[in-house]
């Protein structure tokens, strides 16, 4: 079912959203990065793709995989 990654990001009013590879905005907005990652972590593992959460400075803080063929790719 994975058709792109989906992305836990800061958004300009102070909110975290999630998105699918920089391209489908998902539905809700989180006053915490907590709150959106774990939102984030529950699609993720629904669509079977990596789970990608952003820093406020856009640097990556962790990645997480929950497709079957993922979790098996080295590196």
């Amino acid at each position: 079912m994975a058709r792109g990654s989906v992305h836990t990001v800061p958004v300009d009013d102070g909110l975290w959203r999630n998105r699918v590879e920089s391209m489908e905005l998902l539905p809700g907005a989180y006053l915490t990065k907590a709150d959106a990652v774990e939102a984030g972590s529950k699609e993720a593992k629904r669509r079977e793709t990596e789970h990608v959460v952003h820093n406020r400075d856009g640097t990556i803080a962790a990645r997480h995989s929950y497709g079957p063929e993922l979790a098996h790719q080295p590196g």
